[in-house]
């Protein structure tokens, strides 16, 4: 087959509608606050990208995500040629989560935006090319594979109505969002009403000092709390560190894990034991493979996380980076209809009862459709300049 080449790309903004508000110590929302990419082949092929731009966790807004890959990337991109979808993937590779430093200054956080290019390019040459990303590398779910619920910020009421629904619908691991108001009482009392069969963990979204973690972990952990999740802001690994050596917890680092460079900091400083790599953050599918491979080369636990919001194109792509890792700890993700209101995309990925995977699109590309008529519902701004 010939090499194939971009012939249009176009940006997206899109607001997808959640059930609830979710909240935690760092936002709350009610939407996703997305960016889609539609990139076009030369051969017609069609294919997306999705990224959800957190401020507070690769220093990105939705807009600058928009406004940068809009005035700095997509001119670009356009015309790019790959003979192979392995091509694309080397291409990824050598980005490593960011783009070229010709086109994007490195200091400039671009993490989110990048995954949507990475995943956009992988979507679409892999339709072009009749194949899907990392083949040879993905072994499959292990038979063991469950995802993990999670527990909005929410009050008394609202908290044990959610922690007794996903006990009911077989959930065996539950991740508790908690806050510096978050009293040992409440976190006593939720473990008590999940019971022993159900382990849990909680993330705290960068929201305590150090005096309070230290003394939290302690009396949590004898509560039955498993993991603590970002306790500290995400730059402090002087006190990451100190968490990690004096409470012997599992210690979780999200928003302080972005990057290789942001990895390498962590391991050297022996600040957690355990990362949260989600694609949106790490700058695509391929970048955060290569992370999840060196977090576990150097010992620590992986959770293969996401973004609130997500539609089920990066759940595709989040199938994808499990089935290609030889060891995960925890998984969130494929919430599906569960989260969102309404979710453009077919298949519509979510887990199940007791939280089995869905079963993994066998299509090329990321495998799944995108209803751009129900997408275009949900658009509150497009550039598709780059024709």
């Amino acid at each position: 087959m010939s090499a194939i080449s971009i012939a249009s790309l176009e940006l997206l903004a899109v607001d997808l509608p959640l059930r609830k508000p979710f909240r935690h110590a760092a936002s709350e929302r009610s939407r996703s606050e997305s960016v889609f990419l539609k990139c076009v082949t030369d051969s017609g092929a069609v294919g997306f990208g999705e990224c959800l731009p957190r401020k507070y966790v690769t220093g990105e807004t939705r807009d600058g995500a928009f406004d940068l890959l809009r005035e700095s990337v997509l001119p670009h991109l356009r015309g790019l040629t790959f003979a192979s979808l392995a091509e694309v993937e080397d291409f990824l590779a050598r980005c490593d989560g960011r783009a070229p430093p010709t086109w994007v200054d490195p200091g400039r956080p671009h993490g989110a935006a990048w995954c949507a290019v990475d995943l956009a390019l992988l979507d679409a040459f892999g339709r072009a090319f009749g194949t899907r990303p990392l083949e040879g590398r993905s072994s499959g779910l292990p038979p063991s594979f469950r995802y993990s619920g999670v527990l909005s910020a929410d009050g008394v009421l609202q908290l044990a109505r959610g922690a007794l629904k996903q006990r009911l619908f077989g959930l065996r691991q539950i991740k508790l969002k908690v806050s510096s108001e978050t009293s040992d009482e409440l976190i006593r009392w939720i473990c008590r009403l999940c019971g022993p069969g159900i382990e849990l963990r909680v993330d705290v979204n960068m929201g305590w000092t150090l005096e309070e973690a230290l003394a939290r972990i302690e009396v949590w952990s004898r509560h039955g709390i498993r993991c603590f999740e970002q306790p500290l802001a995400a730059d402090d690994l002087d006190g990451l560190a100190r968490l990690h050596a004096e409470t012997g917890a599992s210690v979780m680092a999200d928003e302080g894990f972005t990057t290789r460079e942001s990895l390498a900091r962590l391991i050297a400083r022996r600040a957690c034991s355990a990362v949260n790599a989600r694609i949106s953050k790490c700058g695509g599918l391929v970048a955060t493979l290569a992370r999840c491979r060196e977090a576990l080369a150097a010992g620590l636990d992986v959770q293969i996380g996401c973004q609130v919001g997500e539609s089920s194109l990066l759940s595709s792509a989040q199938l994808l980076l499990a089935s290609s890792l030889a060891r995960v700890r925890y998984a969130e993700g494929c919430f599906g209809l569960h989260l969102l209101r309404e979710d453009p995309v077919s298949p519509v990925l979510q887990f199940g009862f007791a939280g089995r995977p869905p079963i993994r699109p066998s299509g090329p590309g990321l495998g799944v459709a995108i209803d751009e008529r129900v997408l275009g519902g949900f658009v509150t701004r497009r550039d598709g300049a780059w024709r």
